[in-house]
């Protein structure tokens, strides 16, 4: 039976890439974004298992309604990725109130909002998967990015209470500390010069995601980094 995915914060490179390493593994994926256009456009490739979902995350009734959608095209959920950024990059003097919370409500109001919809699914189905992308901002804080970086801190400890919640009822939560640059079509074309091994691979990272997924539950992973093999590591 094919499992149900949600994606929240799809877009070019990792969260495509996460679309199409789910459909291959066999699952049905549900794709948020607010990005009508380009949502639309990304399904249309993928195929029938893929579902458009235009959703602001930090609405709650639109995030239910996507769920909602989802549930009706392919049944319960199975797995969510937390997967949405948002952050000002800002410091402390520039950043405004506005900006820290547009921050937070994407990253970790966002979060909240889709991780209670897909847990009532998986507590009733007997068990799933919850995945954060976090970044090194989650670890130690980033000059310049109090927005970014407050969000990410947010959701890693909302990934670490989770996991201990929900774990003797089956559900695997983890955090991904995505500690490099993902080789995105704009970060390239940003830096022509870099060598590609500067850069993740968004798909060789889907490959790691995929494998929490599929982790034994004797010894689920609750937090996993990946990074780039070049020198300065």
């Amino acid at each position: 039976m094919a499992r149900t995915a949600v994606i929240a914060g799809v877009g070019p490179g990792l969260g495509e890439s996460l679309a199409r390493k789910f459909l291959a593994e066999g699952c049905q994926v549900g794709l948020f974004a607010r990005s009508k256009d380009y949502l639309d456009e990304l399904a249309a490739d993928l195929g029938d298992d893929a579902l458009a979902v235009p959703t602001d995350i930090t609405d709650p009734e639109a995030v239910a309604a996507g769920f909602a959608a989802v549930r009706e095209a392919f049944g319960p959920v199975d797995i969510l990725v937390n997967h949405a950024s948002g952050g000002s990059w800002k410091g402390i003097e520039e950043i405004t109130h506005e900006e820290f919370e547009d921050a937070w409500r994407v990253s970790s109001y966002g979060a909240l909002c889709c991780s209670q919809e897909a847990v009532d699914d998986m507590l009733d189905g007997g068990g799933g998967t919850v995945i954060f992308t976090g970044a090194t901002s989650a670890l130690r804080g980033r000059d310049g990015a109090l927005g970014f970086s407050a969000a990410k801190f947010s959701n890693r400890g909302m990934a670490e209470s989770m996991a201990r919640e929900l774990g003797p009822e089956g559900v695997h939560v983890a955090h991904v500390v995505i500690d490099g640059q993902i080789a995105t079509p704009s970060v390239v074309e940003q830096y022509p010069d870099r060598d590609a091994e500067e850069f993740l691979d968004p798909d060789a990272i889907a490959d790691s995601y995929w494998q929490l997924v599929e982790q034994d539950r004797s010894a689920w992973s609750l937090e996993v980094d990946v990074r780039p093999h070049v020198e300065e590591f």
